[in-house]
């Protein structure tokens, strides 16, 4: 089974958790918050939401992982993202609000990736699966 598919189908999953339980479930994963990003389509121009884990937390700043489950492709979410940095972010019990994604720098990475897998293996194995450098990105507060 491809990764897209199955990140696809996890999504959906993790939505109809979230409905069913009023959002009292689903706001953590593997001890990670887990947070709802909205992306314009690069192609479509029309929003996209997926749900995604934030192993790392500096500050105001959230981290997040473009894994795609290891597959060779970077997830839709992170293209849309680059293409357009402008995002919508929201977290359990709060209104949908404006931040400015952006890819880690080589620096960032490199000290960032080893706090991320240090607590959060699954992500080491991520890449272990792919020959692509897998992108941290940071979710930073707009103003």
């Amino acid at each position: 089974m491809r990764s897209s598919f199955r990140f696809k189908a996890m999504n959906v999953i993790h939505r109809i958790v979230l409905a069913v339980t009023g959002g009292r479930l689903g706001w953590t994963a593997m001890d990670m918050p887990v947070l709802e990003l909205t992306t314009t389509g690069r192609k479509s121009g029309q929003p996209h939401s997926v749900m995604l884990t934030s192993p790392l937390q500096e500050g105001a700043v959230f981290v997040v992982v473009a894994s795609g489950g290891g597959d060779v492709r970077p997830p839709a979410w992170f293209l849309n993202l680059r293409d357009d940095p402008d995002v919508q972010v929201r977290l359990q019990g709060e209104p949908r609000h404006q931040r400015r994604g952006r890819v880690a720098t080589t620096l960032e990475r490199e000290r960032l990736w080893p706090l991320v897998i240090a607590d959060h293996n699954n992500y080491a194995g991520y890449q272990d699966k792919t020959t692509r450098e897998i992108a941290l990105v940071l979710l930073e507060p707009v103003g």
